[in-house]
């Protein structure tokens, strides 16, 4: 068993300590927005935050997270009360697909809580293992800029 926080709440998992986060907060916690891609850190799809900094949930044992504070998209904000990131995804349009907002996401807020005023190039580094087969990068980009300053004048 393995207990850390999820979100703000201790939880323990009841998994095999070498299961992957992943499937932990999928499958036994149950909050989904989480998703698998590819299975090898490649794509960006299974984006948590441990501690603050952007990991792929896919290739994490469990085991790795004892004690250590484990953020999902859950909980950035809520439709009534979105986080200025996904008010700035939904004003540029940044989804088409979807299936990859939830690592784009939670990159992006890593990135906004350790550099308020991130230029292109900050961005570009800090989102470039999340891929988006919609191509949307220039809107990924463009809603960062806006959420930054929304962050700085709050």
């Amino acid at each position: 068993m393995t207990t850390f926080v999820l979100n703000g709440k201790s939880v323990t998992a009841k998994a095999d300590k070498d299961t992957p986060l992943l499937w932990v907060i999928r499958d036994e916690i149950g909050l989904k927005g989480t998703k698998f891609g590819c299975g090898a850190a490649l794509c960006g799809a299974c984006t948590v935050q441990v501690n603050g900094q952007p990991i792929r949930s896919c290739i994490t044992a469990v085991s790795d997270v004892a004690g250590k504070q484990v953020t999902t998209v859950e909980s950035l904000g809520t439709p009534s009360k979105p986080h200025p990131l996904q008010a700035a995804w939904i004003k540029h349009d940044v989804p088409q697909c979807g299936y990859c907002q939830s690592g784009q996401l939670m990159a992006a807020q890593a990135l906004l809580a350790a550099n308020k005023n991130p230029s292109d190039k900050d961005i570009d580094a800090a989102m470039s293992g999340n891929i988006c087969r919609c191509g949307t990068y220039g809107r990924i980009r463009a809603a960062i800029k806006d959420a930054a300053e929304t962050i700085r004048n709050a």
